[in-house]
């Protein structure tokens, strides 16, 4: 076969890598282009030059071109997959740091929250134009892989305003029946038979069989209680098991930002998370996780470089959903999986028009969701207010409208758990004068919220949270490393 995929923001060389070796696992793929874009002219030649190598090591006719230009790398693909983080770090930074300001403790911030909703504000006016290159430039009828979040919010952009042949891609799912397969004593994951439905970040494991035996509640809670391990670092969600009835994809960190009841009191905060590793709730996590990852890397790109002389290994194919996507859309091979699409109607008891993650097939004919599934009242009811918040937000990037945006943040259960609506104000104004440069939707609001930060007598603290870490240097890291390769 021979057709065209460009990935936006392929900067991002971990995950780029990744879905590179994921696609040309599939041996009718071998002879496929690869475009890839992004700002960063630096970290573009980093991830040509390690997938150059995977190229040559496995002696592959695949072509790999890499350009800052989007529209050249854009023009004739039949494939766009978009992993960008606009406003990279710096901006992320903001996201967590002046939240903080005012109370609100995130672990990741990047879905919704003040950090999540902002992060939408910067993301969807490139999503946009990312869309319309598409539409201008590349093949008829391409269609649009989004793994960048929010999801949700992008994704919903991307439909409703973009125009352009879309769905959301995350892999919250797999990563929660493969632990759920982990605590029942299964062998493989593929033992686990599961539903799971609801929206990105909030989906519900709502029926599941293992080897084609019903698992109820109890059992569940049993084997997670009983777990080692799981127990101590996914307390939040077996609580939420515990009362919802139904496991969560998400994890212990990112949910407690979803179900505010969780993570609005500081010295509440301690019961829930577990600060083994990040992503169980600790204070800007994903943060710290991904700042040491980006200095790790710029730091030992050699060995990153010399480990792409490797063969690829198809066995070691990852469950990330896009090559699964792309082989069953071009070689007839069904795939089953878990996609970001507009409801319309998949789920009964959400809205029409919000972006929803649940089960679907795909073939040569498309993707075909599963219909006419509903959610407990519970687990739809979490998802609602994520959703008004979304739409709100959406809205508000679209028409550059900041008393939308601040109405948007004012309805996040975790804010609104916090704050107060004076300090919402005030917060907003704060984030779109400091991310002034990645919004050039409210370019018209900056002077008047520049004036109202002058004048405000809202108060604010310098926190760093309820459970913060501080940025490891390269050394520590190295000797974190040898001594878990030394222990294992």
């Amino acid at each position: 076969m021979s057709f065209k995929i460009a990935i936006i923001g392929a900067g991002s060389v971990g995950f780029t890598k990744k879905l590179f070796t994921d696609i040309l696992c599939v041996p009718e793929f071998k002879g496929i282009e690869f475009a890839l874009t992004d700002v960063s002219e630096h970290n573009l030649a980093m991830i040509k030059a390690i997938l150059d190598r995977i190229i040559e090591a496995n002696k592959l006719p695949t072509k790999v071109t890499a350009t800052t230009n989007r529209r050249e790398a854009l023009e004739g693909a039949r494939y766009i997959i978009s992993c960008v983080r606009v406003g990279g770090l710096e901006a992320y930074a903001d996201d967590i740091r002046i939240p903080l300001k005012y109370g609100i403790d995130q672990c990741v911030g990047d879905t919704i929250c003040a950090g999540g909703i902002l992060y939408g504000q910067r993301n969807i006016p490139v999503i946009l134009d990312f869309c319309k290159d598409i539409r201008e430039v590349a093949a008829t009828g391409a269609k649009f892989l989004n793994y960048a979040n929010p999801m949700a919010m992008n994704t919903w952009a991307a439909i409703e305003y973009g125009k352009v042949d879309t769905v959301g891609l995350c892999h919250g799912v797999q990563h929660g029946a493969e632990q759920i397969a982990q605590v029942l004593g299964a062998k493989s994951p593929k033992e686990l038979d599961y539903v799971c439905s609801g929206i990105n970040h909030q989906t519900w494991f709502i029926e599941l069989k293992l080897n084609g035996r019903p698992i109820g509640k109890d059992e569940l809670i049993s084997a997670f209680e009983a777990h080692p391990v799981y127990s101590k670092q996914e307390k939040l969600r077996i609580d939420v098991l515990k009362r919802f009835g139904v496991y969560s994809t998400e994890s212990n960190g990112h949910l407690s930002e979803y179900l505010p009841w969780y993570r609005k009191r500081p010295d509440e905060i301690a019961r829930w998370i577990d600060m083994s590793d990040w992503i169980h709730g600790e204070t800007g996590g994903y943060l710290r996780y991904s700042t040491e990852t980006r200095n790790w890397f710029e730091t030992e790109y050699p060995q990153f470089l010399e480990a792409a002389s490797k063969p690829i290994d198809s066995a070691k194919r990852s469950n990330e959903h896009a090559s699964h996507i792309l082989e069953a859309l071009e070689t007839n091979r069904v795939y089953r999986g878990h996609f970001n699409v507009k409801n319309n109607g998949v789920i009964t008891n959400l809205p029409q028009d919000a972006i929803i993650e649940s089960p679907g097939f795909v073939d040569r004919f498309g993707i075909n969701m599963a219909a006419g599934i509903t959610l407990p009242e519970a687990c739809a009811a979490t998802c609602m207010a994520s959703i008004n918040v979304q739409r709100m937000s959406v809205h508000a990037a679209i028409a550059g409208d900041i008393d939308l945006l601040k109405l948007a943040v004012l309805h996040d259960p975790l804010v609104g758990a916090v704050s107060t609506p004076e300090e919402v104000w005030q917060m907003v104004d704060e984030m779109v004068v400091a991310q002034a440069q990645w919004l050039p939707q409210y370019a018209h609001a900056v002077p008047a919220a520049k004036e109202r930060l002058s004048k405000s007598k809202v108060k604010t603290r310098e926190w760093a949270g309820a459970a913060r870490r501080s940025v490891r240097s390269i050394e520590e890291l190295r000797a974190e490393k040898a001594a878990l390769k030394q222990a294992g």
